[in-house]
């Protein structure tokens, strides 16, 4: 059953491709990209499949299929899916527009493939080629230069990425005697200190660049010039496999000691915090939107550095999906002029040391009970503050500020729950990760708590000096290249004047 589910998973894919690829010919109709859209549903309904009926493990040829492959598969799928049927009607008209299906085919394919390549050569071939997908993408728009000055760039950063990748992985294979990508991180323990270390700061180096981390994020703050599928599927599928590189290599980067683990937790504490700074000075929807991702990849390396690869892989999907949601919806965020705008709700404020009162509470509590938990301590300061903050949100409610608390509290309540179903059904697949040293994991409590306290300290003295160098700076930080902006689409004229002439 299993081997016919993931025969059935690969015959999928090929399908689909083939399908992508039949529709950029000439004579094909317009209206056969509804049929590829529900071919794409095949590669979703095998992925499913797999997940709930094949064995633990399968091993057919270069490939290993296991419940973190088929959860992935299956993600990768849907995503897929739901950006190119978006795509049918957003892109409609577009010079690319059938290119744009065949490319986001063939690069979601490949992240799916990435995850079940037990070859480290294969492996590396389909790292390189997702993220040669994605750099084609944005460079459909060949005639708009900011397309292509970020095409560039982001050309560089992935073959950067794809070359760190290569080198720790044939590290690997040359160091331990096996091209079996499973086969050399169970070996990976085993390894002189030095071949350790070496491999795992490649990979975190492949990880960082990947996830347009600082200071290789300039690339993801400028990718806000690509269409909205290309950024839905950027931000929600393929800067994700940073994360997922770090949970593959769990083994090795355990056994590589706290040197690695810190090194890694600085960097992406850092980029969690500037790339919350920056979304919170910028107007634009889509930059903020960007510069959330950066945040958001900084905590789920974090939980990595930590050793939660489970909560890494879990924050990593459920992100995926909300990103992808807001980048399609981007549209709704500016409202339509029928229709009404309400204004918040006219509670009385609510002062703050409530707020801290409770979330001291609710933290102190996670933190008593979830001994199991890994990185509590981080996990229990995060959650204390998302309540303080969610208490001082409540007189938004028009309804009733007690009937924000029951809201949010529901909602917690699921998000928890969906949390530990995707970290249960990942964790067979992941091999048992080590606790973090108590030095790794207050250094990373200090780090956020400082920062917070700063950025807190910061916002209330809006009027000084520091505060306004501080925003300015951030909003630099934020703002592309002049190369990378274009005040007026002149490529559009020029569409107009060829088709003048014509």
């Amino acid at each position: 059953m299993g081997l016919m589910a993931w025969w059935t998973l690969a015959g999928s894919w090929g399908l689909a491709v083939a399908s992508a690829a039949v529709w950029n010919l000439r004579r094909m109709p317009e209206g056969y990209g509804r049929l590829h859209v529900g071919i794409m549903l095949l590669p979703i309904a095998a992925a499913l499949w797999g997940l709930r009926t094949a064995p633990a493990v399968i091993e057919v040829g270069p490939w290993r299929v296991d419940a973190l492959g088929w959860m992935i598969a299956l993600y990768v799928a849907a995503l897929s899916a739901a950006i190119q049927r978006f795509t049918l009607r957003y892109l409609l008209g577009d010079r690319s527009y059938r290119q744009v299906f065949l490319l986001l085919t063939l690069t979601t394919g490949a992240a799916a493939f990435t995850w079940v390549s037990d070859d480290v050569r294969l492996f590396v071939l389909s790292w390189t080629l997702m993220g040669a997908g994605l750099v084609a993408l944005v460079a459909l728009k060949r005639e708009w230069m900011p397309a292509k000055v970020v095409a560039l760039t982001m050309a560089k950063v992935f073959a950067l990425s794809a070359l760190a990748c290569a080198v720790a992985m044939g590290w690997l294979a040359w160091a331990t005697g096996s091209w079996r990508l499973s086969e050399a991180m169970a070996h990976a323990a085993a390894l002189g200190r030095g071949h350790q270390v070496g491999i795992g700061v490649l990979l975190v180096v492949a990880a960082l660049l990947h996830a347009g981390q600082w200071p290789f994020h300039r690339w993801l703050l400028e990718s806000a010039v690509s269409p909205t599928p290309v950024s839905a599927v950027m931000h929600a599928g393929i800067v994700n496999a940073g994360g997922l590189l770090l949970a593959r290599s769990a083994p090795l980067l355990d056994a590589a000691g706290s040197g690695v683990a810190v090194a890694l937790l600085t960097v992406a504490g850092l980029s969690a915090l500037l790339g919350t700074a920056i979304s919170l000075v910028h107007v634009d929807y889509k930059r903020q939107l960007v510069a959330s991702t950066m945040a958001q990849m900084g905590l789920m390396l974090v939980q990595a550095a930590l050793g939660a690869y489970e909560a890494a892989i879990a924050h990593l999907v459920l992100h995926g999906l909300f990103k992808a949601t807001l980048f399609l919806r981007a549209g709704s965020a500016v409202p339509r002029p029928e229709e009404r705008v309400y204004a918040p709700g006219s509670g009385r404020p609510v002062h703050p040391a409530v707020g801290a009162l409770f979330g001291g509470l609710a933290g102190g509590a996670f933190w008593a009970e979830a001994s199991g938990e890994p990185a509590r301590l981080l996990s229990a300061l995060f959650f204390g503050a998302a309540v303080a903050l969610a208490w001082g949100q409540v007189p938004i409610y028009r309804e009733g500020r007690w009937l924000g608390v029951a809201a949010a509290a529901l909602m917690a309540l699921a998000s928890e729950g969906v949390r530990v179903t995707l970290a249960e059904g990942v964790r067979v697949a992941l091999p048992p990760g080590t606790s973090p040293s108590p030095v790794v994991e207050g250094l990373a409590a200090v780090l956020f708590a400082t920062g917070a306290g700063l950025l807190a300290l910061v916002a209330r003295r809006r009027t000084t000096g520091a505060f306004v160098r501080l925003y300015m700076t951030l909003v630099s930080l934020g703002e592309p290249r002049p190369a990378a902006m274009d005040r007026h689409p002149r490529y559009l004229a020029a569409y107009v004047k060829e088709a003048i002439l014509r």
